[in-house]
């Protein structure tokens, strides 16, 4: 189990304490008393993958509600969820390239019909297996989209 993004966290809100960053500050607590409440919900301790999902969450939040201050015509409040959502993506690993989801999406279509399934089975077997190989490296509705479409 690695445990690499907290401490990473940790230093990150205390850089941002020193520069007087108050956006990536407020980011960086909200990110982390996420994180906690969690492990306390839980009671245990957040590997990295737990962590990465956390931020994927609050990565999925931003997103929509960028989209939603954008339909409202609230372009300080869309302006700030969106340097909110770049301070997030810092902590995800590397977004995999087009080719590299693309690869996953037909492999993981192939084995579905090797297994002989099909439609709604299909996709959440699919999805699944995209979950895990994609892991906070890809935008999981994105990716179920291009599924959908590639199902149909």
């Amino acid at each position: 189990m690695s445990n690499l993004l907290k401490p990473q966290l940790a230093e990150a809100i205390k850089t941002a304490m020193r520069a007087k960053d108050r956006t990536r500050l407020n980011t960086l607590r909200l990110l982390h008393a996420a994180i906690r409440q969690i492990e306390i919900d839980e009671r245990r301790d957040l590997d990295d993958a737990g962590v990465t999902t956390v931020i994927e969450k609050q990565v999925k939040q931003r997103r929509e509600s960028i989209i939603a201050f954008e339909q409202a015509g609230r372009a300080d409040s869309a302006k700030q969820e969106q340097d909110e959502l770049l301070i997030l993506q810092e902590f995800l690993p590397r977004q995999a390239a087009a080719e590299e989801i693309d690869a996953a999406i037909q492999a993981a279509i192939a084995d579905a019909a090797a297994q002989g399934m099909t439609g709604g089975k299909a996709m959440g077997k699919i999805m699944g297996q995209l979950k895990t190989a994609l892991a906070g490296r890809a935008d999981m509705s994105a990716v179920s989209a291009q599924v959908k479409a590639r199902l149909a």
